[in-house]
């Protein structure tokens, strides 16, 4: 049974700011969805857990925390974020 996958409105403000800012905004789509898309199957194997019963996961470029209601089939994407390498 899938999940419901919603994007609360600062994540989904966070997440058209990137892709207005983007070089490549194909990139940035495909991010989010293939996000989406491991979040409605199954949310609990995807990144990694935080406090607050919360979890983080990537998928470059993107990182995003949200949390899972199983009751309720639900995941809430909290925030999205812009992951920037570093050169070394």
């Amino acid at each position: 049974m899938k999940y419901t996958v919603a994007w609360t409105v600062e994540a989904e403000e966070d997440l058209a700011a990137i892709w207005v800012d983007a070089v490549d905004r194909n990139v940035i789509a495909r991010a989010a969805e293939s996000l989406d898309r491991e979040l409605a199957q199954n949310p609990a194997a995807v990144g990694e857990s935080r406090p607050n019963s919360q979890r983080i996961a990537y998928c470059l470029p993107l990182g995003i925390q949200f949390e899972i209601f199983e009751d309720d089939r639900l995941v809430r994407v909290l925030a999205v974020w812009l992951c920037r390498h570093l050169k070394t």
